[in-house]
C-alpha cells in the first residue's frame, strides 16, 4: 500500500493485482464503470458575479478619483475595460485538463495534471488494466499547483454517505 501523500510531494497512481491505489485510497478495477478526460469548463456563474463585484469596486474608485481629479476623464472605463480583460484572461486559463473515473457506486476520482497527453496515458493504462488483470503500472503525479484548484491531485466525491476526499 503506498503511503498517503503529503502537501507539495507527488502522488502516486499505481495498480497492482487488479487494485487501483491513489495514494492511499484503494479502488478495485472491476468497479470502475467509466473513465474519460477532458477539459473542466469554467465556472461562468462565479466570474460574472467577480465580474459585477470588479465593476462596482471601479465605479466607486472612479468617483473617488474623479472627486480628485476635477477633470472627471474616462476613469471609469478604464478601469471596467482592464477589470474585462483580467477576469475573461482568468476565465479562459482556468479549462483544466482532468481525468474522471466513476465507480459503480456513483463516487468519481477527478485527478489533474498539467498536460491532457499525460492524462490520456494514464487513463490508457487504467483501461488496459481493467482488461488485463494481470497488468500492472505506477505512475507519479506531480502536484503543479497546491494554493488553489488547480492543485488538488485527486478529489472523490459522490456515492452514498461519501463526504469527499481531498488530497
Amino acid at each position: 500500500m503506498p503511503l498517503p501523500p503529503r502537501k507539495g510531494k507527488p502522488l502516486q497512481l499505481q495498480v497492482l493485482r487488479h487494485i487501483l491505489w491513489v495514494g492511499s485510497a484503494a479502488v478495485p478495477l472491476p468497479n470502475v464503470s467509466w473513465v474519460e478526460v477532458f477539459r473542466l469548463r469554467p465556472d461562468w456563474g462565479k466570474a460574472g458575479l467577480y465580474l459585477l463585484l470588479v465593476v462596482v469596486s471601479a465605479s466607486l474608485f472612479s468617483d473617488r478619483l474623479g472627486s480628485l481629479d476635477e477633470g472627471g476623464g474616462p476613469t471609469l472605463v478604464v478601469l471596467a475595460g482592464f477589470a474585462l480583460v483580467v477576469v475573461g484572461a482568468v476565465l479562459l486559463s482556468s479549462r483544466k485538463p482532468v481525468l474522471i473515473f466513476e465507480l459503480n457506486s456513483g463516487s468519481r476520482v477527478v485527478l489533474t495534471l498539467p498536460t491532457m497527453d499525460e492524462l490520456r496515458a494514464i487513463a490508457g493504462q487504467i483501461v488496459y488494466a481493467i482488461d488485463h488483470p494481470e497488468y500492472e503500472f505506477t505512475a507519479v503525479l506531480e502536484q503543479h499547483n497546491t494554493t488553489n484548484d488547480f492543485g488538488s491531485v485527486v478529489n472523490l466525491n459522490g456515492g452514498r454517505g461519501n463526504t469527499g476526499m481531498k488530497l
